[in-house]
């Protein structure tokens, strides 16, 4: 597939025409009026040395300026590699440095941790709103006139994300026009119904599912309008989801679980009718609560991960199968297998590979590309219609007495207790059954449930070798950048 994603952007401007795009903290911003920011980024990321092919490292809260930084590289010919505001310096030492960055583009308030992590080499430092001697002033970069694009193939680098690193160091995941391409444009045919124009996201921007949401953008058929959030808080998040009345929202379970906390009948959410779900699994009680909470609204999950470009399955909104992630999206191939590599049964748990043009071309530390499926890790099951569900991680399960505990399975009956917020499960290692049964959770406002009776709960609803025989209450269930359960800190706290 030949496909440019700055020729697609320019497209896009080009069928849809000059519209209110984006929301940005009481800001409109028109499509034209972005698209012309980048093409000016695009010469001044020329003149401070970028050339086709090298990684621009953007190190930012969600903004519009990620967008242009994002259009403007692509249009020069070079790698968007972005990273996650909340990265701990090491980490961005170390992605400055095994991405061999060109050029960081960075905001005030994160300007001293770029400068740490560039470790002295003499990498240019864009900031955006900052006139500190030593470092560009993104404005500097705007001044420039537009210039034409870098043709790029299908096959080129668009971008090296770095996966979150929650089991060791991050990696460099290789993704292609063709790969960013085809899984906005994938997500949009899955997903998108006629009329229903109008969004909001506090997802990072720098993750794959938040980038693959802005490619998907470039495929729409109609004008639509976002509303972006910094980052996300719940209490803005309603404000705004009311005040501009948002049809959709991409969301994270935390994120939902964060927004059942607050009073949300004090706000007006009927417009709102699809939430799209990913990143993880979400709760059966969490779902039920929010559609009962939200009437009219329905939770849409989907699956991927960064090295399919965030995307694989969704739940199609005018077929979805609820505890399920959805069916694969147009031309992506799912099939479950057990450890041998043969496919299980129907209905069967086993290890989930996915195929199809959206799968990244290999990884930014080796030469050997990527082969026709891509192993995941997680277990999930497929059913005699095609929709999947996952399970769990592979690494995450739990083996007490010779018996296999999936967290998940856990998780779901925790927080099905009408006092408790989150929940997340880990194995702690015991001498006599290998592993024991540990949940952390967090509790609703005002609840005064004791580590005993959640237990004692646990114990009724879940098998004998599966209920939690330790429950430790926190204040809020650790998170990983990226807002999922960061099982390695729960795990750090047992040893």
């Amino acid at each position: 597939m030949e496909v440019n994603l700055a020729r697609l952007g320019e497209d896009s401007l080009q069928r849809l025409g000059d519209h209110p795009v984006l929301c940005y903290e009481g800001r409109w911003y028109r499509s034209g009026e972005l698209h012309e920011r980048a093409c000016r980024v695009a010469t001044g990321l020329r003149a401070i040395g970028v050339e086709p092919g090298d990684r621009v490292v953007v190190f930012m809260a969600n903004c519009p300026e990620v967008g242009i930084v994002y259009s403007a590289t692509w249009r020069v010919g070079a790698v968007v590699t972005p990273v996650i505001f909340l990265i701990s310096r090491p980490e961005l030492r170390h992605i400055l440095a095994d991405s061999g960055a060109a050029a960081v583009i960075t905001s005030p308030e994160l300007l001293d941790v770029a400068i740490d992590a560039t470790d002295g080499r003499p990498v240019p430092i864009v900031v955006v709103g900052d006139g500190r001697s030593g470092v560009v002033d993104f404005t500097e970069l705007e001044r420039h006139e537009p210039s034409s694009i870098v043709e790029r193939r299908g096959g080129d680098l668009a971008a090296l994300l770095y996966t979150g690193g929650t089991t060791g160091r991050s990696r460099g995941v290789c993704l292609t026009h063709a790969n960013l391409s085809h899984a906005g444009a994938a997500s949009r045919a899955a997903t998108h119904v006629p009329g229903v124009t109008r969004g909001i996201s506090g997802l990072p921007l720098s993750h794959s599912f938040g980038l693959m949401v802005s490619v998907g953008g470039m495929h729409l058929p109609e004008p639509t309008t976002g509303v972006l959030l910094r980052w996300f808080d719940a209490t803005t998040w309603l404000r705004l989801a009311a005040e501009h009345r948002s049809q959709t929202a991409t969301m994270v379970p935390s994120t939902i679980a964060m927004l059942l906390a607050c009073p949300l009948e004090e706000y007006d959410l009927t417009e709102l009718r699809y939430v799209y779900s990913g990143a993880s699994p979400l709760p059966p009680a969490v779902r039920s609560e929010w559609v009962r909470r939200v009437p009219g609204s329905m939770i849409l999950e989907g699956y991927g991960c960064t090295e399919t470009a965030g995307i694989a399955t969704t739940n199609p909104p005018a077929a979805p199968r609820h505890g399920t992630v959805g069916r694969p999206v147009p031309g992506v191939r799912i099939r479950v297998v057990d450890p041998s590599g043969a496919d299980v049964p129907t209905g069967e748990d086993g290890e989930v590979l996915i195929s199809g043009p959206n799968v990244m071309a290999r990884y930014w530390d080796t030469e050997q590309p990527q082969g026709e499926w891509f192993h995941t890790g997680d277990v999930g099951r497929l059913d005699a219609d095609g929709y999947l569900t996952i399970v769990d991680r592979i690494k995450d399960l739990i083996i007490r007495g010779g018996y296999n505990i999936y967290p998940r399975d856990v998780e779901d009956v925790l927080t099905a207790h009408p006092q408790v917020a989150m929940a997340a499960v880990v194995g702690r290692p015991d001498d006599r059954l290998g592993e024991e049964v540990v949940a952390f959770v967090s509790l609703v406002p005002g609840a005064t449930l004791t580590p005993s009776e959640l237990v004692a709960y646990a114990k009724q609803h879940l098998a004998a070798n599966k209920y939690p025989r330790e429950v430790r209450i926190l204040d809020a269930i650790p998170l990983t950048s990226v807002l999922k359960v960061d099982r390695k800190v729960l795990r750090a706290r047992l040893s």
